[in-house]
């Protein structure tokens, strides 16, 4: 294992944090919640998604968030798309930076997901990269389900490596290995996160992970030290895909900032803001948060 000493931290909050919430957050406290991500160092930010209001009530606002964005040249606002149309509304915003394409590891999976099969949203995915270059924009995508399947079960290394290289074909900024579901284990993200890299250099690899069964942590952790170079997190802990049963929050944005930063690996981030955003997203909520370090004392204590 060789450690890095700096990762690039993703914000994934406003989007992956919010998108399975029940009670629906104000477009107000999104863009509040965003400038507070700001505020506490985060230059890449997941701010929305452009999909189908009916299915994601969430992000039925997304237009009216792009329009309340601050100006910063800056941060770099993500817009997660799932196809072309989904793209082109993101484009029309001229806010979003970069363009957050999707393609899913198994078939049952991409079918719920956003209805076509797994080679399908490769191609989609292809497509979406292909605009956003068309367009000025930068592009990045995610393998779903990269290590375990909610209908399918097991996925096989050489499925996600197959669906690496094709999608590097059409130059996203990175490769993402999304533990969906949260069923990963460090031994099997080392393993994976490897070869990924090896498959795809000089791309770098990006990892989301979820924190269903406590794996989420010490996944972050093996990732970095097989040579992931961006990690994504959601402040509080926040997180869930409504088409996926069983996915709980994403890792915590404070949690992984504190593992990182005592243990050497740079992340840009302020924790102490972090905390402090997180305590309020919180009462925004109405309920504790899952992440554990805005619950715990301060170490070290400041002199």
């Amino acid at each position: 294992m060789s450690i890095s000493d700096h990762i690039e931290f993703v914000e994934v909050g406003p989007r992956d944090g919010l998108q399975n919430e029940a009670v629906l957050v104000s477009t107000q406290n999104k863009l509040a919640l965003t400038n507070r991500a700001i505020d506490a160092g985060a230059r890449r930010i997941e701010v929305t998604s452009f999909v189908n209001p009916k299915r994601v009530p969430q992000m039925a606002d997304a237009e009216d968030i792009c329009a309340g964005l601050p100006d910063r040249d800056d941060v770099t606002f993500i817009g997660l798309v799932m196809n072309l149309r989904g793209a082109e509304r993101a484009i029309a915003t001229g806010k979003i930076d970069q363009l957050g394409a999707v393609a899913v590891a198994t078939d049952t999976f991409a079918m719920a997901n956003q209805g076509q099969s797994s080679n399908e949203s490769v191609e989609a995915a292809k497509a979406i990269i292909a605009l956003a270059h068309a367009e000025g924009r930068s592009a990045q995508c995610t393998i779903a389900a990269s290590f375990g399947c909610p209908f399918e079960g097991e996925v096989a290394d050489k499925r996600v490596i197959e669906m690496a290289v094709a999608i590097a074909e059409a130059g996203p900024v990175e490769i993402a290995l999304a533990d969906t579901i949260g069923v990963g284990n460090p031994a099997h993200v080392a393993r994976l996160v490897t070869e990924i890299r090896k498959a795809v250099n000089p791309l770098p690899v990006r990892v989301h992970f979820h924190n269903t069964r406590n794996t989420g942590l010490a996944n972050v952790w093996a990732a970095v030290g097989a040579g992931a170079r961006v990690v994504d997190a959601s402040l509080g802990g926040l997180g869930g895909c409504p088409f996926a049963p069983g996915a709980a929050g994403n890792v915590p944005s404070e949690d992984v900032v504190y593992m990182l930063e005592r243990a050497g690996v740079s992340t840009g981030m302020n924790l102490q803001s972090l905390i402090e955003a997180s305590n309020w997203l919180s009462e925004i909520m109405g309920r504790k948060l899952p992440g554990m370090v805005a619950q715990s004392p301060s170490f070290p204590k400041a002199a």
